[in-house]
């Protein structure tokens, strides 16, 4: 049973999907799969994976009905995260909580709903996996076991699909991982009419570190290093290990003056860390800085990338340890 903490904890709840780093990202074979079984097994003509998000709820997948999201005020699953056990609706109409939502008013005229909590492993509601009918009915025990069963499912893979975007040093997102997200960040400026920055990092000489003190200290500096980055930076921003010692940092909402100021904070305190390599020996590193403002030139993550990669070569030649802009 969720404590009710959790369950009451917005931010927190809101937090936790954010982690997962899941919102807006393309269908995946694992729970198209699921949403398919659910349909077939339960014969019910719609079943979704449904992340609720601040104002929304984004459909991860789902099969039988054309939509991507819809609006936080007019989902069912908005209601079945308030609670830790299933929720179950027989007839939508004499549901007073979703009797007037469009989607039981008008096409597809859903009478009946089945929901399983998705629920992460620190202990938050994310959103649900839902059964839909178009008839009254009522959902077995054994149907709801089933249910149960494939929610746990599309949370492992929701937890499978973080780890793999992860690199195992350094925590940081895989490049791969990193340049999903700045696609998505890319699609959302564009869509909303926002700005954004990026900044890529270098570290110093570090082939002197590895070839001086041994690769486990060239490992001990870039877990320092993204240790640090991940420590100074905002809770929206987002860092991706993009190379062997290249970091890149995305930040939302961000202006020029506001990204040199940032990565001017971040270039500061990487050079003030003493890294400890023995029970005696302590190491200090730098870092050297390229930042790129999202501008219309820009269509893909790629292509920001090596907006940005023209002031850190800059930032390497003129000296290092430095903050460019492009």
């Amino acid at each position: 049973m969720l404590a009710h903490n959790a369950l009451a904890d917005e931010p927190a709840r809101l937090a936790a999907l954010a982690r997962l780093a899941i919102l807006d990202t393309p269908r995946e074979e694992p729970f198209d799969n699921v949403v398919r079984l659910v349909r077939s097994v339960l014969g019910v003509p719609i079943s979704a994976v449904t992340l609720v998000d601040k104002d929304r709820q984004w459909f991860k997948a789902i099969d039988g009905l054309d939509a991507t999201e819809t609006p936080r005020s007019e989902s069912f699953c908005a209601y079945a995260i308030q609670q830790d056990t299933p929720m179950l609706i027989p007839d939508a109409r004499l549901d007073t909580r979703v009797a007037d939502y469009p989607s039981v008013t008008e096409d597809p005229f859903v009478r009946s709903y089945a929901g399983v909590p998705l629920v992460t492993a620190d202990g938050y509601n994310v959103g649900a996996l839902c059964a839909v009918d178009t008839r009254p009915r009522e959902f077995t025990d054994g149907e709801m076991d089933i249910l149960r069963n494939f929610a746990r499912i599309v949370v492992n893979e929701m937890e499978l699909r973080r780890i793999a975007d992860r690199d195992q040093l350094t925590g940081a997102l895989t490049r791969r991982g990193f340049l999903e997200k700045v696609n998505h960040e890319i699609a959302r400026c564009r869509r909303h009419g926002r700005t954004a920055s990026l900044a890529l990092i270098d570290v110093d000489r570090f082939k002197t570190v590895n070839d001086t003190w041994g690769h486990p200290a060239g490992d001990k500096v870039l877990r320092e290093l993204a240790s640090t980055l991940e420590r100074i930076g905002r809770s929206g921003d987002i860092l991706g290990r993009v190379g062997g010692e290249e970091f890149a940092i995305l930040l939302p909402e961000t202006g020029v003056p506001e990204a040199l100021a940032a990565v001017e904070r971040f270039r500061a305190a990487i050079a003030a860390l003493p890294i400890a390599i023995g029970l005696s020996q302590t190491i200090a590193v730098t870092a050297s800085f390229g930042v790129a403002m999202l501008d219309d030139t820009i269509t893909v993550a790629e292509e920001w990338l090596a907006l940005a990669d023209v002031p850190l070569y800059a930032a390497k030649r003129l000296g290092r340890n430095r903050c460019e802009m492009a």
